[in-house]
């Protein structure tokens, strides 16, 4: 845990500071600021010129560095890049980091995050007041905590809070690779890493695969700093790849840890084995139940600092859970590979959608659409109906084609969501920053777009904080050899013609990895830990209880329409589990958290009379 606050009016130089020790907790204070930490992988460091807090394990350009870090801790070695370098010294960092300097002399703060902010940092101003802690929930206010509506809107359209934003009014996260500059009387927030991406070029397949098996095994490498080390295990490239590296540099059978499910569609566990017997992994495993769920529902919804809605954090959490029973302190996890070399379905869909603006203009205009999509009847013939389907999603530029699904518009905002709250938000807010965001990327081709997008949306937002989450509540570290900055860095020289071949997903990480993986893991289709919780819900009373319990309680917050909730359980997913179910759980998920935060300490409501919304 790292928090503190700075009064940066008060000039404090001069200052000797006293570092507070006791077991697992550090504190500095002075008048006018506060720095605390405790925990493992946390770091503190104070002298007459700053404080700096740190977590993580940063690397360094400076050998000399490493010697500070060596003889004196992390925050020390921060201490002495930050100065020699000030707030650029994140942009000669390397590694995953979250790092917080209060600056005496000057007093400034400077906040760093790494390029996807594994380590999380969040903040709020107060006047001159910097406050700041790793968790949204634990930044050090000096007022009463108020929600934030916009956010709840955010949520309930993402399924998470995406940066900068957060649940509570006033607190942001600072966004991954971004380093803030604060003094009394601005903040400033700058990239100290922005990806450049090489469009040209054609490495040689063969050379190129050797190299990048190299890197990542460094990676794994770096990452097994304990012996107490294993890695999820979910089938697939990614997980498949970390798990015979590890291997490999371990000199020994890895220790693997995979879920399955006992419903149709879902478990992947076939998959699983091959990889185990293929490298002859320490494998273990555990059928994820209805049970588990009712369970453990309200204890991972409570863990996260904000509402969290990705169902995959309860197989995270007892596959985290399983690995700590075994031992084992630290996991290794496939996580962003996909987004780095061309792994998602979508990215295949899009590049068809694309390709109809290759047609001439006229041809669209004059011809197709007005057949398609303004004579009657087309919807009634099947072929054409479809075809009339493609051509209204290509007419949608990128990345609004990638809302068209989006679960709470398919559903209708106005079906789902109380009038009052939504005279309080702006739903337009999210696409209009998803279009910055796709715009902002320093590259040129469909494909390139798309993986920077998910750098933010699908890792740092979403698929991170899930394994870093559960893993945590269940007393796991985690290490994320893909996202290595050499390994980042070489996925960046690669043509988007490797990534994406014609309609072939990840082209030249399988190629680069053949003989290595065994070839049906190679062929299998994506899925990963996919919960089938829609499923369950129509056949499990129990979890039909529960979330029957759950969406009355939401339903007294002024947020979403008591008819559409009293609908959604008892008609709606009978009719799609899948798609409606998954509407049930994040809506659960959120009533879990409002709930464990009024517990802990209430916050201000949405609804008049509301105290835990």
């Amino acid at each position: 845990m790292i928090s503190g606050w700075a009064d940066l009016s008060h000039a404090a130089a001069g200052s000797r500071p006293q570092l507070w020790r006791e077991r697992d907790r550090q504190r500095v204070e002075l008048p006018g600021l506060c720095v605390e930490a405790s925990g493992r992988g946390v770091d503190l460091y104070a002298d007459a010129e700053r404080i700096v807090v740190c977590c993580g394990d940063p690397r360094f350009e400076d050998s000399a560095l490493d010697d500070v870090r060596a003889k004196r801790g992390v925050a020390a070695a921060w201490g002495e890049l930050l100065a020699r370098q000030g707030a650029r010294a994140p942009a000669s960092a390397r590694g995953s980091y979250a790092v917080a300097a209060i600056e005496l002399r000057s007093s400034r703060a400077i906040l760093a995050t790494d390029r996807f902010s594994v380590h999380p940092l969040c903040y709020a101003r107060e006047g001159s007041r910097l406050a700041f802690a790793d968790r949204a929930d634990g930044v050090p206010l000096t007022r009463p905590a108020e929600l934030d509506p916009q956010a709840i809107y955010d949520y309930l359209y993402f399924h998470v809070i995406p940066a900068p934003r957060t649940v509570l009014r006033g607190v942001e996260r600072l966004q991954a690779a971004h380093t803030l500059l604060a003094t009394a009387e601005s903040t400033h927030k700058s990239a100290h890493w922005i990806p450049k991406f090489v469009e040209n070029g054609m490495p040689p397949v063969a050379a190129a695969g050797r190299e990048l098996r190299e890197r990542l095994r460094n990676a794994v490498a770096l990452e097994a700093d304990t012996p107490a080390v294993g890695c999820f295990l979910s089938g697939g490239t990614d997980s498949s790849t970390v798990a015979g590296l590890l291997g490999e540099v371990t000199g020994g059978r890895a220790r693997t840890f995979s879920i399955g499910f006992d419903a149709e569609g879902y478990d992947e566990m076939t998959y699983v084995r091959v990889t185990a017997a293929h490298f002859k992994t320490d494998h273990h495993e555990h059928y994820l139940t209805p049970e588990d769920l009712l369970r453990s529902i309200p204890e991972v919804a409570a863990h996260y600092d904000q509402p969290f809605g990705n169902s995959s954090a309860l197989p995270a959490y007892y596959c985290a859970r399983m690995a700590r029973a075994e031992g084992v302190e630290k996991l290794l996890a496939g996580d962003g590979g996909d987004e780095l070399f061309g792994g998602n379905t979508r990215y295949a869909k899009q590049k068809v959608f694309a390709a109809y603006a290759r047609v001439p203009e006229g041809v669209r205009t004059r011809v197709i659409e007005p057949l398609l999509l303004g004579l009657p009847g087309v919807e009634a013939l099947p072929g054409l109906r479809k075809a009339a389907s493609y051509v209204r999603q290509a007419r949608v530029p990128l990345p609004d084609r990638l809302s068209i699904y989006n679960l709470l518009v398919r559903l209708g905002v106005t079906e789902v969501l109380e009038p009052e709250f939504l005279r309080k938000v702006d739903p337009e807010e999210p696409i209009t920053r998803e279009r910055e965001i796709y715009r902002q990327a320093n590259c040129a081709s469909l494909v390139n777009r798309m993986l920077a997008y998910d750098w933010k949306y699908t890792l740092a937002d979403n698929d991170l904080p899930k394994v870093c989450g559960s893993a945590a509540l269940a007393g796991v570290r985690v290490g994320f050899p893909f996202l290595a900055d050499e390994v980042v860095d070489f996925s960046l020289e690669l043509p988007a013609s490797y990534k994406v071949r014609g309609l072939k997903l990840r082209y030249f990480f399988k190629e680069a990895m053949r003989g290595f993986l065994p070839d049906a893991t190679i062929a299998k289709p994506k899925h990963g830990f996919g919960l089938p919780f829609g499923v369950w819900l129509t056949r499990h009373e129990g979890l039909r209880d529960l979330a029957l319990s759950s969406l009355a309680r939401l339903a007294t917050h002024g947020i979403v329409r008591r008819p559409f909730l009293e609908t959604l359980v008892e008609s709606k997913v009978a009719e799609h589990p899948a798609f409606y179910g998954e509407m049930v759980w994040i809506l659960m998920m959120l009533e879990h958290w409002l709930a464990a935060r009024a517990r802990k300490a209430p916050v201000a409501g949405l609804s008049p009379g509301v105290t835990t919304a």
